[in-house]
């Protein structure tokens, strides 16, 4: 029997969604995308999920359903919100899916969501030993496993460098802000991953994010001790790593008598 749920993707500007299949970690049929509505706010969030498992054409009550977030999630609540309205600060947004798709639905971070991905199904799989997955785009989004195991909400994005936080200076939109080449911007990501080199010491550093599509311009011109591939999964790595969450959360079926 195929393993399948349904993960969303929420994000600033789009909103996206499918049915994956766990076995393979692959998407089943079409994946769906929406804006994001202006502001980002809670309720009209929640409607835009609805219309695309509404879409999806799943029976919500038999299919777990995964959501990951822009945020810090701690047991459901959003601590912070990333390009969002900052009504999702402190929220219980696990409540809020969960009664607008009549189903209980796991809520997870973004970056967490496409590390589970790429663990399971991309670059990191079968990898042993600590791994630490990296996001590259508006900002710097990271996830960090030990021999498979998730620890929730690294935000090592935000590590003071230099005396500022550095995914100011070397996430993507500061490339594009400040018109940087591949060899300039590859300096001061040399700066941030030698940084978790040293913390971490990690076995295994991926790097997505869409300019990991590029990853022959700039991942070559990196040296450290820990290996760096690119992540495999890309725009689809959010969908896949909340379904996969979804599933392994899911509630337990209800005895009848």
């Amino acid at each position: 029997m195929t393993k399948k749920a349904i993960g969303i993707d929420i994000g600033g500007t789009g909103i996206k969604g499918a049915l994956v299949d766990l076995r393979s970690g692959e998407i089943i049929g079409k994946r769906l995308r929406y804006e994001t509505p202006a502001g980002g706010h809670p309720a009209d969030v929640a409607a835009v999920v609805a219309q695309i498992v509404k879409e999806l054409k799943v029976n919500v009550r038999q299919v777990p359903v995964g959501i990951c977030f822009p945020a810090v999630v701690r047991h459901g609540i959003t601590l912070s919100a990333a390009n969002v309205s900052q009504d999702w600060i402190g929220f219980d947004a696990e409540g809020l899916f969960s009664k607008t798709l009549g189903r209980t639905v796991h809520v997870i971070n973004d970056a967490d969501a496409a590390g589970v991905a790429e663990i399971k199904f991309g670059a990191g799989k079968g990898k042993s030993g600590v791994v630490i997955m990296t996001t590259l785009g508006t900002g710097i989004g990271t996830a960090i496993f030990n021999d498979g195991i998730l620890l929730p909400n690294a935000e090592l994005g935000h590590l003071e460098i230099d005396g500022v936080d550095y995914e100011t200076k070397a996430s993507f939109a500061a490339k594009e802000r400040e018109n940087l080449s591949w060899t300039q911007w590859a300096a001061r990501l040399q700066v941030y991953y030698s940084t978790l080199d040293k913390l971490f010491s990690p076995d295994l550093i991926i790097i997505g994010g869409g300019v990991s599509k590029q990853h022959e311009e700039f991942i070559p011109l990196l040296d450290l001790n820990a290996d760096v591939q690119p992540a495999l999964k890309r725009n689809n790595a959010g969908i896949l790593g909340a379904a996969s969450l979804a599933w392994k959360y899911r509630p337990e079926p209800k005895l009848t008598k």
